[in-house]
C-alpha cells in the first residue's frame, strides 16, 4: 500500500489518536494525555517497522513535517482563544492575582531551574539560562482543553485560563532577552541587544495581530454578514500567523494579540469563532496533539536522564511555589493557593517553538544538542503528566463539573463589587448600573435602564430586610438575564422593613422571557437570609469579589444557587411520580410559575 499521500498519513494519525484518547478517557485521564501518548507510540512503531521489516508507513518525524501549516493553524487558534480570554472588563477583579503570579513566574521558576541545572547538574551557564527561560512557558492549548473537558468553572479556573497566555508572553520575553544575550556574548552591548530583541518581538507581534483583527472587524461592520463572522476570524488567525512569519516574529504572540484585540473591541465575535470551530474541535486537537507526541523522542532521555529529571523537578517546584507565594500574597482562598501551581504543570507549544529556534541557529550550535535533548525530553514527561495534574487541581478545588447553567451563573467574579458606598439609594444603584454596563452587552440605553430601576424603587422599596436590597427592572428584550452584586461590610443606612442596614445590593436586569427565573432568584435569596445566618454573614463580610463568588457558588449554598438542569429534572421526576416535593427549589419553581402570571 502506498503511504505517500499526506491525507492517508493524517487519517492514520487521526484515527490512532481518537482511539488512544478514548481508551485513556476510560481510566479517567484527560484525552490529551492519550493523544500525546499515542503519538509517542506511533513514532516507536514507525521506527520498529522500518528497522525490522523495511516497511515505511510515513509516520517518522520527517514524514509528518509536511503537516507544519496544520500544526501552525491549531497553535494559532489556541493562542487566539487564550488571548480572547483576556477580556479586560471581565478581569477587573483578577488584576492583583495575575500581576503577582506573573512576577513570581518570571523570578521563582527560572531561578529554581537554573540552580537545579547548573548547581546540581553541572550544566554550563548558557544552556541552563535558556532552559530556565523555556521553563516559564506553559501549555495554553492543553490547559484550555482540560478545563473544557472537566467542565470547570470557578476562581482557580478563571485565574488559570487568564494566566496561561500571559505566562507564555513572559516566557517569550525572557527567552528573547537571554537568546540575544547568548548570541552576542557578554557586556553592555549584549544586554542592550537583549532588551531590543524583546521590544521588537512584542512590537511587531502586536502590530501584526492588532492590525489583522482591526481589519477583520472593519469588514464585519461594513461588508461581512453575521453568518460569516466565524470564517472571518479563522482568516484573522491564518493572516496573523502568516504575517508574523513574514516579519520574522512570533506567530503565537501575533495570534494572542489578535485574540486580545477582538475580545476587547467586539467581545461577542469571540463566541462566534468558538461556536464555528467547536464542531471540528475534536478533529483539530486529536490530530494536533498526536502529531506533537510524534515529535518527542524518549530515546533521548537515557543519555541525559539526570539533567532531564532535574529540569522537570526544578520546573515543577518553581511552578508550585511561585503560584503558592503569589496567591498567598494576594490573599485568595485556600483551594486556589494550594492547587494553582499543580494546574500550571503542562508544558507545550511555545516551549517547543523556543527549543527548535535554538536548534536551528548556527550561532548556538555548541549548546543546541543539550538544550534540545533536555528540553524536549522533560517536555514529553510534562505533557504526559501535566494534563492529569491540571485535572486533579480542578477536582481538588471543587471546580470540575461546575460549567453548567446555575441560578446565579451571571454573577461571575467580575460582576461582584465589595466595599460599595453611597449617600443614598440612587448613588449606589448608579454605581452598580455602571458596573453592569461595563461588563454586559445590554439591549437598552444605560440612562433608560437606570430610570426604570429608580421608578420601580419609588413605587415600592426593594429593601427586603435582613440586610438585602434587590433593585431591578424588566427590560423589553429577549436577551439573557444580567446582574451585578455590590457588598458593603459596613452597611448602608437605608430605610428597611426591619431597620437593619443594607449589606448586599443585587441589581437585576430581567428580560420578559426570564421572569420565572427572576422570581426564583427573589425566592431563593429570601430563603437564604431567613434560614442561613452563617452563609449570610459570610457573604455580607466577604473580603473580596473572589471570596463572595466562592460563598455564592459553594456546595453549602445549593439552596440559593443550584444547577438548573438538576432542578428541572427533579421537578419532572416529581411530576411523573405525582408526589409533592420536599425540596426547597421545587417549591421555588412552583412559586415562580404561579407568580409569573402576575403583573
Amino acid at each position: 500500500m502506498n503511504f505517500d499521500d499526506p491525507l492517508i498519513r493524517l487519517a492514520m494519525v487521526l484515527v490512532a489518536g481518537i482511539i488512544g484518547g478514548e481508551l485513556v478517557a476510560r481510566i479517567k485521564l484527560p484525552k490529551v494525555t492519550g493523544w500525546i501518548g499515542t503519538g509517542i507510540l506511533l513514532r516507536f512503531l514507525d521506527q520498529y517497522l522500518r528497522d525490522s521489516h523495511k516497511v515505511d508507513i510515513g509516520l517518522s518525524p520527517t514524514g509528518v513535517a509536511e503537516f507544519g501549516p496544520y500544526m501552525n493553524f491549531v497553535l494559532g487558534y489556541i493562542a487566539f482563544t487564550v488571548g480572547a480570554a483576556l477580556h479586560f472588563a471581565t478581569l477587573r477583579n483578577t488584576g492583583k492575582r495575575l500581576g503577582l503570579l506573573l512576577l513570581c513566574e518570571a523570578i521563582i521558576t527560572p531561578t529554581i531551574v537554573l540552580l537545579a541545572l547548573s548547581g546540581l547538574g553541572g550544566m554550563e551557564t548558557k544552556p541552563a539560562l535558556i532552559l530556565a527561560a523555556v521553563a516559564i512557558a506553559g501549555a495554553p492549548g492543553t490547559t484550555v482543553l482540560v478545563v473544557q473537558e472537566a467542565r470547570a468553572r470557578g476562581i482557580l479556573t478563571r485565574t488559570l485560563v487568564a494566566a496561561v497566555a500571559l505566562i507564555d508572553m513572559v516566557a517569550v520575553g525572557a527567552f528573547e532577552f537571554i537568546y540575544a544575550f547568548s548570541r552576542e556574548g557578554s557586556g553592555m552591548s549584549s544586554l542592550q541587544a537583549g532588551f531590543t530583541n524583546v521590544g521588537l518581538e512584542f512590537g511587531y507581534a502586536a502590530a501584526v495581530g492588532i492590525g489583522c483583527a482591526g481589519l477583520a472587524l472593519l469588514l464585519t461592520r461594513t461588508i461581512v454578514g453575521p453568518a460569516f463572522l466565524g470564517p472571518t476570524m479563522v482568516a484573522v488567525i491564518l493572516g496573523s500567523w502568516g504575517a508574523a512569519v513574514g516579519v520574522h516574529t512570533s506567530g503565537i504572540l501575533a495570534c494572542t494579540f489578535a485574540g486580545i484585540a477582538v475580545s476587547n473591541l467586539r467581545h461577542d465575535t469571540v463566541r462566534s469563532t468558538e461556536a464555528y470551530l467547536h464542531s471540528i474541535g475534536g478533529v483539530l486537537f486529536a490530530a494536533f496533539y498526536t502529531l506533537a507526541g510524534m515529535k518527542l523522542d524518549f530515546g533521548l532521555v537515557l543519555p541525559m536522564l539526570t539533567l532531564v529529571l532535574l529540569f522537570f523537578l526544578g520546573r515543577f517546584i518553581g511552578k508550585y511555589f511561585g503560584a503558592f507565594a503569589a496567591m498567598q500574597i494576594a490573599g485568595v482562598t485556600k483551594p486556589v493557593r494550594n492547587y494553582l501551581g499543580l494546574a500550571l504543570l503542562p508544558h507545550g507549544g511555545v516551549a517547543v517553538g523556543l527549543i527548535l529556534l535554538v536548534q536551528s541557529d548556527p550561532a548556538l550550535k555548541d549548546i543546541s544538542d543539550v538544550v534540545t535533548t533536555v528540553g524536549l525530553a522533560a517536555l514529553a514527561i510534562n505533557q504526559l503528566l501535566g494534563p492529569s495534574g491540571t485535572r486533579l487541581a480542578l477536582q481538588k478545588a471543587n471546580e470540575a463539573g461546575k460549567a453548567r447553567p446555575r441560578l446565579l451563573d451571571f454573577l461571575d467574579e467580575h460582576r461582584i463589587t465589595v466595599g460599595i458606598t453611597g449617600k443614598d439609594k440612587k448613588e449606589v444603584v448608579e454605581g452598580l448600573v455602571s458596573r453592569l454596563y461595563a461588563t454586559a452587552n445590554m439591549p437598552v440605553p444605560q440612562e433608560e435602564f437606570l430610570q426604570q430601576v429608580m421608578d420601580r424603587e419609588k413605587d415600592e422599596s426593594t429593601c427586603v430586610g435582613h440586610g438585602l436590597m434587590i433593585p431591578h427592572a424588566v427590560i423589553d428584550s429577549e436577551a439573557k438575564m444580567e446582574g451585578v452584586l455590590g457588598i458593603s461590610a459596613d452597611g448602608l443606612d437605608f430605610k428597611t422593613p426591619d431597620g437593619r442596614e443594607v449589606h448586599a445590593v443585587l441589581l437585576l436586569a430581567t428580560p420578559h422571557n426570564e421572569r420565572e427565573r427572576h422570581l426564583e432568584i427573589l425566592s431563593a435569596f429570601a430563603h437564604l437570609i431567613t434560614h442561613d445566618e452563617n452563609l449570610c454573614e459570610q457573604l455580607y463580610h466577604a473580603r473580596s469579589a473572589a471570596h463572595a463568588y466562592n460563598v455564592l457558588h459553594a456546595d453549602e449554598a445549593e439552596e440559593l444557587n443550584y444547577f438548573l438542569e438538576e432542578a428541572i429534572a427533579e421537578v419532572e421526576a416529581d411530576s411523573a411520580a405525582d408526589e409533592p416535593s420536599d425540596v426547597k427549589r421545587d417549591e421555588t419553581s412552583e412559586s415562580a410559575q404561579e407568580k409569573s402570571e402576575a403583573p
